[in-house]
């Protein structure tokens, strides 16, 4: 499920006011992939001057995406926060398996303590594994003694939920708290 919301629009709309050029920033330059490397394990400093090196004239910028990720993710979202709670209140093992930067996630937890409430997480930058490679499934899997066939997985990306579920994992696309909840149920599982 996602916990926090996340939107680089927020600190850049100030850097790049006008929408296409934000646009065009993140489609060629800070890109999702760019900054998925991140969470595979790649260091900020080294992503940073991969940019850089590439697009001179926006270091600013390629900087000011680490420099004020923490405007990125200005909240939790509530409803999912307390589905999870509600689930390790009724006595669900609760795990997590995220792709995030080791850095921004030691931050992420500090100013979101609910993080530290499940019984582990597994961390993409970590093990140098992203989802939706089957290998983060099975690492996941075997750290926490999981079986496959009783794990319930919940995603907003469609490819991770394709490759949870190919892995052998129940799976419920996240849209939204409410949707989250009437899909537990469906699974058997009332709050």
């Amino acid at each position: 499920m996602v916990l926090i919301h996340y939107d680089p629009n927020l600190p850049f709309s100030r850097f790049i006011p006008d929408p296409a050029e934000r646009k065009w920033f993140f489609d060629n330059v800070c890109t999702h992939e760019w900054n998925l490397e991140q969470d595979r394990g790649r260091s900020w400093e080294e992503a940073e001057a991969a940019l850089i090196a590439e697009y001179p004239a926006h270091e600013q910028n390629i900087r000011n995406f680490r420099r004020h990720w923490h405007e990125m993710v200005p909240h939790e979202i509530a409803g999912s926060v307390a589905l999870m709670r509600g689930l390790i209140a009724k006595g669900y093992d609760v795990t997590l398996l995220t792709n995030f930067a080791a850095d921004t996630l030691v931050e992420a937890r500090q100013r979101f303590p609910f993080l530290n409430e499940t019984r582990g997480v597994t961390i993409s930058a970590e093990i140098r594994l992203i989802k939706p490679d089957p290998a983060i499934y099975a690492h996941h899997t075997r750290t926490f003694g999981l079986d496959p066939a009783r794990t319930l997985f919940t995603d907003d990306n469609a490819a991770n939920i394709a490759a949870a579920r190919e892995f052998g994992w129940q799976a419920i696309h996240f849209t939204g708290p409410a949707a989250l909840e009437k899909a537990l149920a469906g699974h058997g599982i009332a709050l």
